[in-house]
């Protein structure tokens, strides 16, 4: 089963939720046939130098970090996450809410 954030993708993406997951640190094989092997939709950047890492502020892996239309910070979470919940769900549609 993908992972709750790619769901999510897959569940909004039409709506205009993009989400970009953040590798740190691995090579670019090592990646590849990750998400190869899991079926992983969504856009997989690769972080070697951690300058994506130092700007999010990234000190633990999971981390969502959510951006608004506008560019600006909305929230962020460490660890796991019901995102397609109730709650989850909510807050995705409030936020690609036009």
């Amino acid at each position: 089963m993908p992972s709750a954030i790619e769901q999510a993708h897959r569940a909004f993406k039409d709506a205009g939720l993009t989400v970009l997951a953040v590798n740190l640190g691995e090579d670019r094989g090592t990646v590849a046939a990750w998400v190869r092997a899991n079926k992983v939709t969504s856009t997989v950047l690769l972080d070697p130098a951690g300058a994506a890492q130092r700007a999010y502020r990234v000190t633990a892996t999971p981390t969502v970090v959510l951006v608004g239309r506008d560019g600006r910070l909305v929230g962020r979470a460490h660890g796991n996450r019901p995102w397609m919940g109730d709650t989850g769900r909510r807050l995705f549609e409030a936020l690609l809410a036009k």
